[in-house]
């Protein structure tokens, strides 16, 4: 763990920060419910490698298989692939999907407020850090980001879209917007889904999210790398 107990991923987006760029954790998914097929022939190793080399400080993995068709090898070959720290998102539920987020490679694993009480929430989120992983603690409500602020994340999210709805909903900034008030200021905030420009990017860190999560835009832009490039500038267009 780096200085102030902070995991390698928490470090990297300051590290980002402080080099004068938006932090934008690139989100590799084969397929959204929502707009499809996104690998489109191209391996998930492959898209790591490029937005390894276009600036990306950190990584998320969507490994869920049944809606994004996701799975623990596409983990393992992401780690493989690239020395960044990688977020594991999927619809994590007990020690043993724990676990396996360790064993694929993963630094950080993703806890959905939605899916569990805050019970159940504060066990997982022990369990985790107990073996080493950092957690991102995602929310839509503001009670989920109470929630959130409760169990001590360092980092926390706001998913723009309904997860429960499998993101199929409109989504947008004016999500972060309405509920970044809520947060406490301990720790990173991360505006997810939804973003697409990089004026959506500006809106989100002006809210008060320190960095952003985005995938879809990524996948389906015709040059990956530039794409990224152009997201994480804070040069106003």
């Amino acid at each position: 763990m780096h200085k102030n107990n902070e995991g390698r991923f928490v470090h990297a987006l300051r590290a980002k920060a402080k080099s004068g760029k938006n932090p934008v954790i690139a989100d590799i998914k084969a397929f959204s419910p929502k707009e499809g097929d996104l690998l489109r022939g191209r391996t998930a190793a492959a898209v790591a490698r490029t937005l390894d080399q276009a600036g990306a400080p950190a990584l998320s993995v969507v490994t869920e298989p049944l809606h994004f068709q996701g799975s623990l090898a596409m983990l393992e070959q992401v780690a493989a692939a690239t020395p960044l720290p990688i977020l594991r998102k999927d619809f994590i539920a007990s020690r043993a999907d724990l676990l396996d987020s360790k064993a694929g490679g993963a630094s950080a694993v993703l806890l959905i407020c939605a899916m569990h009480g805050e019970k159940e929430m504060q066990t997982l989120f022990e369990q985790a850090h107990a073996l080493g992983l950092e957690v991102l603690v995602e929310a839509h409500t503001p009670a989920e980001l109470s929630l959130a602020n409760r169990l001590g994340a360092m980092l926390k999210g706001i998913n723009n879209r309904d997860i429960l709805a499998l993101e199929r909903d409109g989504g947008g900034v004016a999500q972060t917007e309405s509920l970044a008030v809520h947060h406490n200021q301990q720790g990173l905030l991360i505006s997810e889904s939804g973003l697409q420009t990089r004026s959506d990017v500006q809106r989100a860190i002006r809210a008060g999210a320190n960095a952003v999560l985005i995938g879809t835009a990524l996948l389906r832009a015709v040059d990956i790398a530039a794409c990224y490039r152009d997201l994480e500038s804070k040069e106003e267009k």
